[in-house]
């Protein structure tokens, strides 16, 4: 589904999805959490000249408590917006967005953040016209005009080729998740089907549209006439993965596993090649610790959680003490798929495939690399790395 940088990139996607789903569900006493969002180019003094003045403004509400609230929210941003001399270059704190946002409530205003997330995906531009060429880039509502040129006309195609590998292919890698070509007459069409372009680009082409312009009023006409095909990509490639699970299923390879247990037994072998996981999995993984002195790894849903048997030391029939911390099971992949030699890709439930890998499979499975029998892996040691089958001595 994604190159090893793109997975990357999804991760962190969904570990910021998480820490604003947590954002948007914490609450504060009165008018104590503040809200503030810089878009690019905008300047960190007069964002600080600003809480200043609030700061003032709030030294002269009336209530003892709510003025003490809002001057500790205020000194806080203040503190955290010192770490930084300028506004990084997309957007402060955490997204781009076309307008500030600066507001004081009893919670924090992710609304802007949520709807950025889903789009932050970058995508090339090449607008043609009979002068030359445009490239550039859209990621969130950032758009970028990072090159334009001027030939003439039989070089066209061959100098827009190499412009489009010098600026959409880094370290050997495509380095945008799809690429539009635009134009006012055929060069775009005949430069889509030209073995001239790089054939790891022309895998990428989501989009030919007709533009009327050139040049940048040309880009920004391309994005427009191409947002629904950027909304998709995603969403199609999502499908694409969970129809490539379900192939392997109904074609019964063996090269597949789902469910918590068989999913960590296939990690442990390092037989997992794509780890699929549904963002909203809702396990947490609990480390106890028996009688004995020994570690006991529990997976459990909320619905699970009620059932107390699988928290209880069978030898002394009281629960068994927690090591650790619990953690979301998701948590754990991010931070140890890698040591597995896995790929994590993490889908929705919007899709019809993602709504019955969700229902039908728990929302948790795997790729296998080979053929795993998983029933003849009878114990499963998570700390030990011991697999049994029914034929051994145990």
């Amino acid at each position: 589904m994604s190159t090893p940088d793109a997975a990357e990139q999804n991760i962190q996607m969904w570990k910021m999805k998480k820490l604003i789903k947590s954002l948007d569900s914490a609450r504060g006493a009165g008018t104590s959490m503040i809200s503030l969002i810089l878009p690019p180019k905008d300047q960190v003094s007069r964002a600080s000249a600003m809480l200043t003045q609030e700061y003032g403004t709030a030294s002269n509400i009336k209530s003892r408590v709510n003025r003490q609230s809002v001057l500790a929210a205020i000194t806080s941003t203040q503190q955290r917006l010192k770490l930084y001399n300028r506004v990084p270059p997309n957007g402060l704190v955490l997204f781009p967005i076309n307008t500030s946002l600066y507001l004081c409530d009893n919670k924090f205003h992710t609304e802007a953040l949520s709807e950025l997330l889903e789009s932050d995906q970058r995508f090339g531009f090449i607008v043609m016209d009979g002068n030359g060429s445009l490239f550039g880039t859209l990621a969130g509502n950032t758009r970028e005009v990072i090159h334009k040129f001027t030939v003439d006309l039989p070089k066209k195609h061959g100098r827009g080729a190499e412009h489009a590998v010098t600026h959409f292919i880094t370290n050997d890698k495509v380095n945008v998740a799809g690429l539009v070509l635009a134009g006012s007459a055929d060069f775009k069409t005949e430069l889509s089907q030209s073995d001239m372009l790089d054939q790891r680009l022309t895998a990428k082409i989501i989009k030919v549209v007709d533009v009327s312009y050139g040049g940048e009023n040309g880009f920004n006409q391309a994005i427009e006439l191409a947002a629904e095909s950027l909304a998709n990509v995603k969403f199609v490639q999502e499908k694409r993965l969970i129809q490539r699970y379900f192939d392997e299923i109904s074609q019964d390879t063996g090269k597949y596993c789902f469910g918590v247990e068989d999913t960590l037994k296939g990690l442990e072998l390092g037989s997992i090649e794509t780890l699929i996981v549904w963002e909203n999995l809702d396990i947490t993984r609990y480390v106890l610790r028996n009688a004995a002195g020994e570690e006991i790894i529990v997976h459990a849903s909320k619905e699970q959680e009620k059932d107390r048997e699988k928290f209880t030391d069978k030898s002394t029939g009281l629960e068994m003490e927690q090591s650790q911390d619990p953690q979301p099971l998701l948590e754990w992949f991010a931070d140890k798929y890698k040591e597995f030699g896995a790929n994590l890709e993490f889908v929705t439930d919007r899709s019809q495939e993602g709504a019955q890998f969700v229902k039908g499979f728990g929302g948790i499975g795997g790729l296998l690399r080979y053929k795993v029998d998983f029933t003849n892996l009878a114990t499963f040691d998570e700390d030990e790395d011991e697999f049994y089958s029914d034929d051994d001595d145990i």
